[in-house]
């Protein structure tokens, strides 16, 4: 059925809304649109479903998330595990609700339980409840930081982590195997309760959650000794982090925590900010305000779902707020919990440093220093939460800390996915830490930098829509990888990795060694004098992402050498977009 046979489909059938219909009449003369809508079915990946809210097969709609709860219901009976139930969280997304709601009666349906939380929360809880109501799955409806249009629909297994090979294959072609929209399951709320099958969780999770949280503070003398000193600016961006961010620093003590009451509220249309990320200057804008009349130490931002957190640190010189990257802020964190887990003799046995490829060398640097292994695994925080499960399974290591670059972290192991919950309490113990020394946040990190090296990273995305995007990326990423290039710019490679074949080749020897990291659509080139960059198409989002790494001297040397980099490395894409 092409995608014209698909549209008249919908219009026509008697098994679709008639709201439905109606937006999917508005667009009757838009062929470009009709296109975008039904050329494919929205794709369910190694993370779940993720897409423009509308509808049609291409989108985010009631439709849409059914099918594929119906294909996770007939893998988890057919793994015999469907008494042990799912939990289902959501963020203050458009439809959020709605389309948990969606989920849990299709698996209820299927005679599977459903544990529903009764108002939204954060993906990392969602994490933890799988695990503490002993589940055998767990959904979270977000899309995270995209913007306002966008929903999604996570997986996690029984780990508490999102789903990983081959399992995640699995999945996929159980999804795949649900052919039609009719072959999907329903039922009323109603009787779904009625029948033990619907249950609402909400308040004990929490109070579990935040008891599991607090386990990671080291050091809470210092806190309440600096209770009333420290300053805390924090906004949720309208999502999920408002109750849980705000009750962890009230009950560890924190004083003067002041919440952007613009952006406090739960609105699916993120109506003070035009992209909800952290990531993105412009989302700290109201912040950045209120932090300059109360003379904040730092300011805290955490996306819809509360998986991330971005920060500003007071610089006392200057007197400005200077924002930090993921890599910036996980390193303090990382640095922080491994030497005074150094000191007060509560390291582990066999500790572990968990990070992306594509996260700064610095915490190689680091890790080395405190006689920690590190362990590196393919971009996304899901791997670091795999690495959890085997150190338990195998007994091999004992998990410290992880980071990602974007943003991410996880302090414990309650749950299995980056928490920007627990990494908001553990920048504020550093804070609180640090200004008991008399310095700030930015003094510390200029003393890392000092100490390890001033390793700074960058990242160029861009963004190829529709049919001829996803050809455009996957041509880029075919001339990059058979280019055989010597050196990006005045950066000699030094060995290219392709995550594709598992292959590292050195340079100039060309000698081959084998990787062990699962395979992936990835380059990684290591470049002289420890710089490095990468290639990846996102796994969620149309685009196609360019990650690179320098180590410098100086802030400014290594702003000068990034920048050198970057240009360099844009200049290569552009001779391949040709």
């Amino acid at each position: 059925m092409n995608y014209k046979d698909a549209y008249g489909f919908w219009l026509k059938s008697n098994f679709f809304d008639e709201e439905t219909k109606k937006e999917l009449l508005s667009i009757e003369k838009d062929e470009k649109e009709i296109e975008d809508r039904f050329y494919k079915e929205l794709e369910f990946g190694t993370g779940g479903l993720r897409g423009v809210i509308g509808a049609g097969t291409n989108r985010m709609n009631f439709y849409t998330v059914r099918k594929a709860t119906q294909g996770l219901a007939n893998y988890i009976k057919k793994q015999k595990t469907e008494d042990m139930g799912v939990a289902i969280a959501y963020d203050s997304r458009k439809f959020s609700p709605e389309f948990a709601l969606e989920a849990a009666l299709c698996l209820c349906a299927n005679g599977i339980k459903a544990y529903l939380f009764d108002a939204l929360r954060p993906t990392p809880e969602l994490s933890f409840a799988v695990r503490h109501l002993g589940c055998t799955a767990g959904i979270v409806v977000t899309a995270s930081h995209n913007p306002p249009e966008y929903n999604g629909y996570k997986v996690y297994w029984a780990d508490g982590g999102q789903i990983t090979a081959p399992r995640d294959k699995e999945i996929i072609n159980e999804v795949k195997a649900v052919e039609s929209y009719y072959a999907a399951k329903t039922m009323e709320k109603e009787e779904a309760i009625e029948k033990g099958l619907l249950i609402s969780i909400g308040e004990e999770i929490d109070d579990a959650y935040m008891a599991e949280l607090k386990k990671q503070i080291i050091h809470p003398d210092v806190i309440k000794e600096m209770a009333e000193e420290i300053k805390i600016v924090y906004t949720p961006l309208h999502g999920t982090g408002n109750i849980p961010v705000r009750r962890i620093l009230s009950e560890l003590g924190f004083q003067k925590v002041y919440v952007v009451k613009e952006q406090e509220l739960p609105d699916s249309n993120f109506s003070t900010v035009s992209y909800p990320n952290p990531e993105d200057p412009k989302a700290f804008t109201l912040a950045l305000e209120l932090a300059k009349k109360v003379s904040a130490d730092i300011i805290l931002a955490t996306d819809p779902d509360a998986d991330r957190l971005g920060i500003y640190a007071l610089d006392k010189e200057s007197g400005e707020y200077i924002p930090f990257t993921g890599n910036m802020s996980g390193m303090l964190i990382a640095e922080y919990i491994l030497s005074e887990k150094t000191k007060t003799n509560t390291m582990p046995d066999n500790p572990a440093l968990v990070k992306t490829v594509v996260t700064t060398n610095m915490a190689d640097v680091l890790a080395a220093d405190y006689n920690v292994e590190l362990k590196e695994v393919l971009t996304g925080f899901k791997y670091i939460g795999e690495q959890i499960k085997w150190f338990e399974e195998t007994g091999s290591n004992n998990y410290v800390f992880g980071l990602e670059e974007s943003y991410g972290c996880l302090a414990g192991t309650h749950a299995r996915d980056k928490d920007a919950v627990v990494a908001v309490m553990c920048l504020c113990e550093v804070a609180a830490f640090c200004k008991k020394q008399g310095i700030t946040l930015w003094d510390q990190m200029i003393n890392l930098y000092e100490k390890y090296g001033y390793f700074k990273e960058g990242l160029h995305t861009i963004t190829l829509k529709g049919v001829s995007g996803q050809e455009e990326i996957r041509r880029m990423m075919e001339l990059m990888r058979n280019g055989r290039m010597a050196a990006i710019g005045d950066f000699k490679i030094t060995a290219v990795k392709d995550f594709a074949t598992s292959k590292c080749m050195h340079y100039p020897s060309g000698r081959v060694e084998n990787i062990s990291i699962p395979k992936s659509n990835v380059l990684y080139y290591e470049l002289e004098n420890n710089a490095w960059c990468c290639v990846r198409p996102s796994g969620t989002e149309p685009k196609i992402k360019f990650y690179m790494g320098v180590k410098g001297t100086s802030l400014k040397d290594s702003e000068k050498k990034l920048k050198a980099l970057k240009k360099a490395l844009l200049d290569l894409v552009s001779m391949f977009s040709k």
